[in-house]
């Protein structure tokens, strides 16, 4: 009976871990095929890309697919390894062990999500060398137990490549234990799927958000540092529902967003109005203009 119970409560530890509904996401090419053959042949995944590409809703979507536990971890500078394996408590007069998210997955199966792993310190990522070769266990040293991993454990890491610098980059050591899929701002065609099913705004609209979007990116480097995301055009979409005029709502949930110069923050405005507004303007204008300040 106890051994029952035992067994119960196991499996309820992981149960609150599951996706309950699938995730919307919309495929940009084959990544659900590589997703699956990478689980089956127990081999961990990087997942690179910029921010708002929809790197967390891909694995959401595929732990719902798989029926596999997601335990997802935002990583920050002041991650330690003891936040990841566990740590004693003191507990009813007595002191017990509390598995960290990291020996959760490990032990009862799923998924690890480590998000921004380049965000973590280095002596904290290396614990998990051990679980992405062909070792696949983790020696926690607190309790002396080394924990072989479960056949349904999988490990994923995610970052901006658009982020790396000297101080924050993965090893070598590390990169070479995965396998990578790249992301990338979707395609126009695409993006207008992603608007459409995460809004129901009209497919007109949405194309032209989509279109907005990619002629956004194009400031890339003319004084935007990172292109718009879909989150964010996403986020327009749901203002205009809400009854905001596009180009205003573009203004608070885009260009205010992005850009802190008002010649910047004139330039994205300067776009949004070639689509939505009523002044026509050259394309390259708002490009032209960011060029400009930049110099």
């Amino acid at each position: 009976m106890r051994g029952k119970a035992f067994s119960k409560k196991k499996k309820d530890i992981m149960s609150k871990f599951k996706p309950r509904n699938r995730p919307n996401y919309v495929l940009q090419d084959d990544e659900d095929v590589v997703f699956s053959a990478a689980f089956r042949a127990r081999i961990p995944l990087i997942l690179k890309g910029p921010t708002g590409c929809g790197k967390t809703r891909f694995i959401e979507n595929m732990a719902y697919r798989l029926s596999l536990p997601l335990v997802t971890v935002s990583c920050h500078e002041d991650l330690t390894a003891a936040d990841l394996v566990g740590r004693f408590l003191f507990k009813d007069n007595e002191t017990i062990w509390q598995d960290g998210p990291l020996t959760l997955a490990v032990r009862h199966g799923g998924i690890c999500y480590l998000d921004e792993i380049v965000e973590a310190r280095k002596d904290t990522t290396v614990i998990i060398h051990s679980l992405t070769d062909d070792r696949r266990m983790l020696y926690i040293d607190k309790t002396g137990e080394v924990l072989r991993a479960h056949p349904d454990f999988m490990m994923v890491l995610s970052y901006n490549p658009g982020y790396q610098s000297i101080v924050k980059d993965l090893k070598h050591s590390t990169k070479q234990r995965f396998a990578s899929l790249n992301f990338t701002h979707p395609e126009v065609d695409v993006e207008t799927k992603i608007i459409r099913s995460e809004t129901g705004l009209p497919e007109d609209e949405c194309r032209k958000l989509a279109e907005m979007g990619s002629k956004i990116r194009q400031l890339k480097g003319f004084g935007l540092d990172e292109g718009v995301s879909s989150r964010l055009l996403v986020y327009v979409a749901r203002l205009m529902k809400c009854g905001l005029e596009p180009v205003k709502a573009t203004l608070h949930a885009v260009s205010q967003t992005l850009a802190d110069e008002t010649a910047i923050l004139e330039s994205v405005q300067d776009i949004a109005k070639l689509y939505f507004g009523n002044i026509m303007k050259e394309p390259g204008n708002a490009q032209n203009k960011a060029g400009k300040n930049r110099e």
